[in-house]
């Protein structure tokens, strides 16, 4: 939302992932805001100021599902995706994002397909 570039609310409580996923993202020409407690997270998407949301699906507090269902119901127009460890997730937990990447997906398929997923709601704006 800033200077053009698409904004990624990154919401892990794992800090070696979040802070790797953010550089990632942040190369890859994202703004990243990034919050540590998805409790913490879901005050902040009161007012929203991001583009999109990318979630971890395993957090102590609130899973990922969770956070990306009350994510849907403050901002039904900002896409959702949700990333885990796991190979296999609960199917209520994939229905209330967008896209779902979980163990063993690779960095571009996921990069490509979260330009994509921004990008039209970018364009839709």
């Amino acid at each position: 939302m800033n200077n053009g570039m698409t904004t990624v609310f990154y919401v892990d409580d794992n800090a070696r992932s979040r802070r790797w996923l953010s550089s990632v993202l942040t190369e890859c020409g994202f703004e990243v805001i990034a919050a540590a407690d998805p409790v913490e997270a879901l005050r902040r998407c009161k007012k929203p100021s991001f583009d999109s949301a990318l979630v971890d699906y395993q957090m102590l507090s609130l899973t990922g599902s969770r956070l990306a269902q009350e994510i849907n119901f403050i901002a039904p127009d900002i896409p959702v995706v949700l990333i885990s460890g796991y190979t296999v997730l609960p199917p209520s937990a994939s229905m209330v994002v967008d896209v779902y990447f979980g163990q063993g997906a690779s960095y571009f398929p996921v990069m490509h397909c979260y330009r994509i997923t921004a990008s039209i709601h970018c364009s839709t704006k």
